[in-house]
């Protein structure tokens, strides 16, 4: 089940609707529905926790690995960072396709590329000239 599905399937059990939602999580109703329709992720971790305070459930439900490395991605290098993690992700999937590995040597891998990714992410952001980093105090 997607992301958008336990969404969606949480807040119709609550006899939510998808404004009341928005409203409840303080975000906008194009939000959920980006994330019900279009397979979006929350941009920002405390969004799954206000999530799952709203629809009763536990974090770990709604965010999996994949997701919690997508969102951090995303916090830490803007909409571009997530895009390339979730390429990653993808292209890391596609190699599993013949199905060689086992499930535990596939979570090691997965694992080890997002480290991979988010470490050499972080060594590049210092050869980034300071007006370009979002952090930096501007002159």
């Amino acid at each position: 089940m997607t992301f958008g599905e336990k969404i969606k399937n949480l807040r119709k059990s609550k006899n939510l609707n998808q404004i009341q939602l928005a409203n409840a999580i303080g975000v906008s109703l194009r939000t959920i529905r980006g994330w019900e329709i279009e397979g979006r992720y929350p941009k920002q971790h405390e969004l799954y926790q206000k999530l799952a305070d709203v629809l009763g459930c536990d974090v770990s439900y709604l965010m999996t690995e994949e997701e919690a490395f997508v969102t951090e991605a995303a916090e830490q290098y803007g909409s571009r960072g997530a895009k390339q993690a979730q390429q990653i992700l993808e292209q890391a999937a596609a190699m599993f396709a013949g199905g060689e590995l086992s499930d535990d040597d596939k979570t090691a891998f997965m694992d080890e590329i997002q480290m991979l990714y988010l470490d050499s992410k972080k060594r590049a952001k210092k050869f980034t000239p300071k007006r370009y980093l979002k952090d930096a105090p501007q002159e």
